[in-house]
């Protein structure tokens, strides 16, 4: 599907004029573009660079907005801001679906406001950036368009396991590994005892009346032992 506005425009939105047009007409070619032979490239390369490039850019960032943060916070507000539905928000920002080029297919089940194909699309931008300009160039974009919202995406409501796990994430470490270690109790009233294991730390312990709730309990136990859930 052709572009329906010119790149010159996103230009502008970004603050950033490219050097080398081929590098920003990729970062927005969608694989089904590339599926139904429009082009025979797409952006899915770039997504991978421009992810690893978002990511230095908000740490560094994030270290000098909260100089006083601990790690634990420091991480939940980087998976915060780099989370999927974050890149979709200021991919929406930019009305970056409209420059998209995609299959008519896709364009037609309504491919330029999804957030994975927007996400997606946002980070290979940054990625053309980086390739076009450098990590001083990607960073100024990022800075731009991240820096005023930082501090404005509320907490989100997160159940235990999926705190531990975006805390393991920030840290580069292996996600959380369960362990049923015990079931007793009759059929119609069992209590299981689930143990968490994070690399690098203590395992902790949970129990409850079904599976779930005993991970949930021993997650929430190695999340207020390490006290990043004093604030939940």
């Amino acid at each position: 599907m052709v572009k329906v506005r010119p790149l010159a425009e996103l230009e502008g939105a970004l603050d950033y004029r490219f050097k080398n047009g081929v590098l920003m007409e990729r970062a927005l070619t969608h694989s089904s573009a590339r599926g139904a032979k429009i082009t025979d490239r797409d952006n899915e390369r770039l997504e991978f660079i421009g992810d690893r490039v978002l990511g230095l850019a908000v740490a560094e960032l994030l270290g000098e907005l909260m100089p006083e943060a601990r790690e634990g916070q420091l991480a939940k507000k980087f998976n915060q801001l780099v989370r999927r539905e974050t890149c979709a928000l200021i991919a929406r920002k930019l009305q970056l679906g409209d420059y998209l080029i995609l299959s008519d297919s896709e364009d037609d089940s309504g491919g330029r406001d999804k957030d994975t194909i927007l996400a997606d699309a946002m980070e290979a931008l940054l990625a053309a950036v980086f390739l076009d300009s450098g990590f001083a160039a990607a960073r100024s974009v990022v800075r731009g368009l991240w820096g005023p919202i930082s501090g404005e995406l509320p907490a989100q409501v997160q159940d235990p396991k999926s705190a531990l796990q975006e805390w393991a994430q920030g840290r580069g470490l292996p996600l959380p590994l369960y362990i049923e270690i015990e079931r007793s109790g009759p059929d119609h009233a069992p209590v299981f005892v689930s143990e968490v294991r994070v690399s690098g730390f203590e395992p902790e312990r949970g129990e409850g009346p079904s599976k779930r709730i005993a991970e949930q309990s021993a997650a929430d136990a190695i999340l207020k032992r390490e006290r990043l859930w004093a604030e939940k």
